[in-house]
């Protein structure tokens, strides 16, 4: 008797049913793939937007300034409260805007200092003005960041 021969007839019993598996997900993940109209709705077929047929709408994408405020904001609190780490690479930001942070905390430390109770709200203004002129400047990839 060999030892073993269950556990190979078990893998391979179990290596087909993936295999069925995968080919099976893959086969319906390409349904609706082709351009039948039925994606985007047909509006000379009544399927159109606005009926319930045709596509919904797209996701609302966030603007580079909205994200760039939002992430400057974020690690400026952090950072503020002694709860920052790492480098600005960690924190996943750009260099750009690890310098639009250290302007943030610097001014939040100081009306903080002089017992400013609404540092958040300055926080969030001095971020997005930050962000508002680093991408003014044409932001990575773009007029002087070339």
């Amino acid at each position: 008797m060999r030892r073993g021969g269950g556990s190979r007839a078990w893998a391979g019993a179990s290596g087909a049913a993936l295999v069925a598996v995968l080919l099976t997900g893959s086969a319906v993940a390409g349904c609706g793939a082709t351009d039948s109209g039925h994606t985007r709705g047909d509006p000379a077929a009544g399927n159109g937007p606005g009926d319930g047929h045709g596509s919904a709408p797209s996701p609302r994408v966030t603007s580079d300034v909205d994200l760039c405020t939002k992430i400057v904001g974020h690690w400026s609190r952090e950072v503020l409260d002694g709860r920052g780490y790492g480098d600005y690479q960690s924190m996943g930001l750009s260099g750009g805007q690890y310098e639009i942070l250290r302007e943030v905390v610097d001014t939040a430390r100081a009306a903080k200092r002089q017992g400013a109770a609404a540092t958040g709200r300055l926080i969030d203004r001095q971020a997005r003005e930050g962000c508002l002129a680093w991408y003014r400047g044409g932001g990575p990839g773009e007029g002087p960041w070339r």
